[in-house]
């Protein structure tokens, strides 16, 4: 089991992967289901640590990159609402930064097919941005996400009472992302929503300009932006 103080100093350097990592080693988790996967980043991660990951996610242009990058983990094309996966297949999963991507209509479906492919006792993870930070106002002009942050966590909540899922523990803490610089950052929120481009191309400048405002130095020399995110950690009923 991973000591208390492992999972604070995860919380503490805001490195989302670690976090989820001594979360699972707490859990005893092994096959992890990363939904929302995008281009495997977690899913790397998490396969490094040890763990045996599944990706998926619905853009195929993003799980095709994945395919290519990450070597040992199986990725697939679909959504969250329909998991091409059998019932318990899982010990665990994880929407990091992904629940709020699937159409609001729909969020109870994804909560409840990822509680079906997880074991009985098992662990989901849903980690969500606060609409707030330096991160947030910078993507604002592209995209307000303000709204569909906040219907996200209305399906937790309803997952919950509804007894879905349980909710062991639900915490905040600050991510800090390094980009190399205000073109790293816009290439990121191209690869996660393609059809972003147009708007981006139309609001450049202002994002630009508020990137150079809002963006710290590391001692790399990497530009920074503080992003608060919300994690749920959920197990799914005996």
């Amino acid at each position: 089991m991973v000591r208390p103080d492992e999972l604070n100093k995860a919380f503490a350097a805001g490195d989302t992967a670690a976090v989820i990592a001594a979360g699972l080693a707490q859990e005893k988790a092994r096959t992890v289901l990363d939904i929302g996967a995008g281009v495997g980043g977690l899913a790397k991660a998490l396969s490094g640590r040890g763990y045996r990951v599944t990706g998926i996610d619905p853009n195929p242009e993003t799980i095709e990159r994945a395919r290519r990058d990450v070597a040992d983990v199986r990725f697939d094309i679909g959504g969250a609402e329909a998991l091409p996966f059998p019932d318990t297949e899982f010990d665990a999963a994880v929407f990091m930064n992904s629940l709020h991507h699937v159409p609001v209509d729909l969020m109870a479906k994804a909560l409840t097919e990822a509680a079906r492919v997880t074991r009985r006792g098992g662990t989901i993870f849903v980690i969500e941005p606060l609409a707030e930070g330096p991160q947030h106002e910078v993507m604002r002009p592209v995209e307000d996400e303000t709204a569909v942050l906040d219907a996200a966590g209305r399906a937790v909540a309803d997952a919950v009472r509804s007894q879905l899922l349980e909710l062991r523990g639900n915490v905040v803490y600050q991510r800090h992302q390094p980009y190399a610089d205000a073109e790293a950052f816009i290439q990121r929120l191209v690869e996660i929503a393609p059809s972003r481009v147009a708007v981006i191309e139309e609001k450049r400048d202002e994002v630009v300009r508020l990137f150079a405002a809002s963006a710290t130095t590391d001692t790399s020399g990497r530009q920074v932006l503080a992003q608060p995110l919300r994690i749920y950690w959920l197990r799914v009923p005996d």
